[in-house]
């Protein structure tokens, strides 16, 4: 079917209590595993692309790659632009096709976070695509920004954020960290339960690769409706390739070690689409 948008996978997975899995492609491959996971699960799913992925293959690259994925996919998928770091690099997802786009604030202060994100959701708004913006700082390295230290998300400005910049879904800081983890994280889930009290639209979990299956489906009876999986898959899909090497050194054959990084990344993606619990929920 043709990309879809968002916002009807994430409020039914709102209304259902589960979780979306986001995931992050890096080439066609793990375009083509993710989907597959997907199909296989009848699973909903998004596929995001960050502006270090997009500034290597361009957001128009992977806007048809993915279309052309989808288009013969039976379950609904959606394009989304992750942690879009300006105004611009938002609008150009929108014109490039992207059926989603976030705007990341969170480094700047509350009052400019509101602003850039208000003016993103007002314009993606008037076209019918959705947009998600993040409040508070997420840890660890995502694209080329480090965050050396948490700073959780307040409930009382998540509530207020919401409500000013008219976003559709938020992506909340509560000690999880991009990349892997060094030590074993230590989540505050009590203030994911007070956000959610507070705050109506879908929240999202950022740095979900390396948490335990139970911290991510803890955090999702808590209100979490999309969940975000980066770099476990790029570690899968780059494992599969180098032992496609040690095995064979003589291969030259890109398709042969691409074969190998699919079924890496497509049974990792299966089994974190079964702990959010969008298995099945594909009409």
């Amino acid at each position: 079917m043709p990309l879809v948008t968002s916002e009807e996978m994430l409020l039914k997975a709102q209304k259902g209590g589960y979780a979306v899995g986001a995931f992050n492609a890096e080439n066609m491959e793990m375009v083509k595993a993710i989907i597959q996971a997907a199909e296989e699960l009848k699973a909903p799913v998004m596929i995001q692309t960050t502006p270090s992925t997009v500034k290597y293959g361009t957001l128009e690259t992977y806007q048809a790659i993915v279309a052309a994925e989808a288009a013969k996919a039976s379950v609904p998928v959606c394009l989304h632009l992750d942690h879009g770091s300006s105004f611009e690099l938002a609008m150009q997802a929108l014109n490039a096709g992207y059926t989603s786009v976030m705007i990341d604030g969170s480094k700047l202060d509350f009052e400019e976070n509101i602003a850039v994100s208000k003016k993103v959701a007002d314009v993606a708004a008037a076209i019918g695509v959705p947009c998600e913006a993040e409040l508070g700082k997420v840890g660890g390295k995502e694209d080329d920004l480090e965050a050396e230290a948490d700073t959780n998300t307040d409930p009382a400005q998540a509530k207020e954020f919401a409500e000013r910049t008219g976003v559709t879904s938020l992506a909340v800081a509560i000690g999880t960290a991009h990349g892997f983890y060094v030590g074993t994280p230590v989540l505050d889930k009590e203030r994911l339960s007070e956000i959610r009290k507070v705050v109506d639209i879908p929240l999202v979990l950022h740095g979900a690769s390396g948490l335990t299956d139970e911290d991510v489906s803890d955090c999702v009876k808590r209100g979490i409706c999309k969940v975000n999986f980066a770099t476990e898959l790029r570690a899968a899909y780059s494992k599969a390739v180098k032992e496609t090497f040690a095995e064979n050194p003589d291969v030259f054959d890109p398709k042969a070690y691409g074969k190998a990084g699919i079924a890496a990344v497509k049974e990792l993606v299966k089994g974190r689409m079964k702990v959010c619990g969008c298995d099945g929920k594909a009409e």
